[in-house]
């Protein structure tokens, strides 16, 4: 992809720069697999969990010790087109929700020992309506985008995005069919309860953003400044700070993972250190996971966002890291 000598260089820059997986790391979990006190594959997808976990972090014996879920929640002017049940004002009651501990995630959060974070990306100024001109421009793209890769610090070892916002399924939407192709209605679902009319509304919304920014649509940042929320930016920098900094990444649901389709079309081995946790009951996202190759732990029909598919898969994880480090052998438990 050629420079435009403007701020999205300096992340395509990263890409150069992304470390590869430990395969070292990868056998040695494998091998303690094998000797564990179980038939070979009994656990099934539980025991490709801690070696994806080597991979990416590095270690023959991974770690979940400081796990996060990242919240980002941001608000759209496309809602303006009539595309939600909701009004904007949502967006930050919920956010004062989490807060106080009362969402859907802060009981998994909970349940499973996860730390949460909520990140509020300027509630109060929402993007540019996309159907009548771009959602950002570069500069702030470029610093929602740095913003989130921010939101690991703190020596996390493994991160689970989410979002919050308002009008965002139509953002995500307006991605995927600019990416993919094909109707809009393909791409389109009820969100968070629209009736009939909302759809027909959101799909219109959907099909003119595309139109409108038909011809600058060929590089996938730009097309993502035009399209995308800053919850969307914000997700993308954190996967590729994830990617840097050796910390395996958990993609929530149809909105999350609209930042991890945009990395895929810039380089499809970006998203490889990432895990997809639930096929959402949302739109296409069954379609989407197809297409970025990634096979979802989870299929509950859950399309709530909030990062509580990620952290349901987090359970999972945590789980699986514990069979390959505290089951006893063969040897120890003189079986066989």
């Amino acid at each position: 992809m050629p420079p435009t000598g403007l701020p999205f260089d300096d992340i395509r820059a990263l890409f150069a720069i992304m470390p590869p997986p430990s395969q070292d790391c990868v056998d040695l979990v494998r091998e303690r697999d094998a000797a564990l006190v179980k038939p070979a594959g009994a656990l099934g997808r539980m025991e490709e969990l801690p070696q994806w976990m080597a991979a990416w972090q590095g270690k023959s014996r991974p770690t979940m010790n400081r796990p996060l879920v990242a919240i980002f929640a941001a608000n759209h002017g496309v809602v303006a087109q009539g595309v939600s049940a909701w009004p904007p004002a949502v967006t930050r009651q919920m956010m004062e929700t989490f807060a106080a501990g009362g969402g859907a995630i802060n009981q998994i959060c909970a349940t499973y020992d996860l730390g949460l974070k909520v990140f509020d990306l300027a509630l109060d100024v929402p993007t540019g309506d996309i159907t009548q001109g771009p959602a950002l421009d570069e500069k702030g793209a470029a610093a929602t985008f740095a913003f989130g890769m921010e939101s690991i610090a703190g020596e996390i070892d493994l991160l689970c995005v989410g979002e919050m916002g308002v009008g965002n399924t139509t953002i995500a939407a307006a991605i995927y069919h600019a990416l993919y192709g094909g109707q809009a209605a393909h791409w389109v679902g009820r969100g968070a309860g629209i009736d009939d009319a909302g759809l027909a509304r959101k799909i219109d919304a959907v099909e003119r953003a595309v139109a409108l920014h038909r011809n600058h649509l060929s590089d996938p940042l730009e097309l993502m400044r035009r399209l995308g929320g800053r919850e969307i930016w914000a997700i993308a920098g954190a996967i590729m700070a994830g990617r840097i900094e050796r910390v395996p990444v958990i993609l929530d649901g149809y909105v999350a993972t609209a930042a991890a389709a945009v990395l895929h079309a810039i380089d499809p081995a970006s998203i490889d250190h990432c895990l997809a946790a639930h096929c959402s009951a949302e739109g296409a996202h069954a379609d989407v996971l197809a297409r970025i190759g990634k096979k979802p732990l989870l299929d509950l029909g859950m399309k709530l966002g909030e990062g509580s598919g990620a952290a349901m898969a987090a359970g999972v994880l945590k789980a699986a890291l514990a069979c390959n480090l505290d089951m006893a052998t063969f040897e120890q438990a003189k079986v066989g």
